[in-house]
């Protein structure tokens, strides 16, 4: 563990004893604001002053299983060498949960979010890997528990979409998706390809936070363009007889969002609407985000849909994260929804930077 790491720790673990010394003493008002404040801090820090009491048993530990890894006896130092080994894997973890608990909680992440998946440079075949990733990604939710629900498409003409944009509903769904927003690039061969020549396409995903009530972003009724239109997907009888999909334009920006999953069109608005807000909302933060990045060297939370952040390489069967340089040859594993080595490493380097400007 990094000695800057292990010093905020350290600070405020004795944060927490200081605090229950101060709410133990007779002379503490129990019915101050002080009392409630110094209440709520304790509380709060508890579990990570917990997690590092424990942390430093385990160290304790790793120390006297090396003692014994050194002993004469073979018996005994294979004991001790099996035992440094699996401590060795315990103060890992827990030195991730620790740093994770450092962090600074960011408001969002508890949030469903919007998934939009748009494809880009390479015709057809980028039509088709997004559908590729749609796939991904609905069975990376359904292996969260998650609720993934399709709001509008537009078929590509030889599969796949032109663009699909989905709610994903669930726990800490903003948390584990916010970095998949970016360019996703695609190299392989195309079924129509009769030479065998590898092609390379492109495929845009936007992962936008769900607004709260008391995030409603203000818009005037004077700046949209609401148009009805049939639904075009799936959906039986209904589809060609009513027009209950709704398109809308925000007429500042020329942001059209639309919702056609629903049988209600007072429905459809109410969802393209939020979808509406949560778009501006992301384009205002997506901003800040880029100005903060500046002066971070991988950029790893930019949000920048224009950035290339992942080439998916079929020959090869590897995927490769470029703003962590990490490949990983799973390529397989990476398209059955199985993203949590690439997810992971993503966080991880994310929760450094924050850890660094807080330092």
């Amino acid at each position: 563990m990094k000695d800057s790491i292990r010093r905020r720790l350290e600070r405020q673990a004795e944060r927490w004893e200081e605090l229950g010394r101060a709410l133990a003493d007779p002379s503490m008002d129990g019915g101050s604001a002080l009392y409630r404040e110094s209440s709520v801090e304790y509380a709060r820090l508890a579990p990570l002053a917990g997690r590092w009491r424990g942390y430093l048993a385990l160290e304790a530990d790793q120390a006297a299983a090396r003692a014994l890894a050194g002993d004469a006896d073979p018996a005994m130092r294979a004991l001790g060498e099996e035992e440094v080994h699996r401590i060795a894997q315990a103060l890992g973890d827990e030195e991730r949960s620790l740093r994770r608990m450092l962090v600074p909680v960011d408001p969002r992440d508890a949030r469903n979010v919007y998934l939009e998946i748009r494809a880009g440079t390479g015709g057809d075949e980028a039509a088709i890997f997004a559908g590729d990733l749609l796939r991904m990604y609905a069975r990376y939710a359904e292996r969260q528990g998650w609720r993934l629900e399709t709001m509008s498409e537009s078929p590509g003409e030889h599969g796949g979409y032109r663009e699909v944009i989905c709610r994903v509903v669930g726990t800490a769904v903003f948390a584990r998706l916010k970095f998949e927003s970016g360019t996703h690039r695609v190299q392989r061969v195309p079924a129509t390809e009769s030479q065998g020549r590898i092609h390379t396409s492109a495929v845009t995903v936007a992962i936008l936070p769900e607004l709260d009530e008391l995030e409603a972003v203000e818009i005037n009724p004077a700046e949209l363009r609401i148009d009805t239109f049939r639904a075009s997907g799936a959906g039986g009888q209904h589809v060609n007889k009513t027009d209950s999909a709704v398109r809308i334009t925000h007429l500042p920006t020329g942001m059209v969002v639309e919702c056609q999953d629903e049988r209600s069109q007072h429905k459809n608005r109410s969802r393209a609407m939020s979808l509406l807000k949560a778009r501006l909302r992301a384009a205002e933060q997506e901003k800040r985000d880029a100005e903060q990045a500046r002066s971070r060297k991988l950029q790893v939370g930019s949000g920048d849909r224009s950035e290339r952040i992942r080439t998916y390489n079929f020959p090869q069967g590897r995927v490769t994260d470029h703003r962590i340089e990490l490949t990983l040859y799973q390529l397989d594993q990476v398209m059955d929804g199985r993203l949590d080595d690439l997810i992971e490493p993503l966080l991880q380097e994310h929760q450094t930077e924050l850890l660094g400007e807080e330092a």
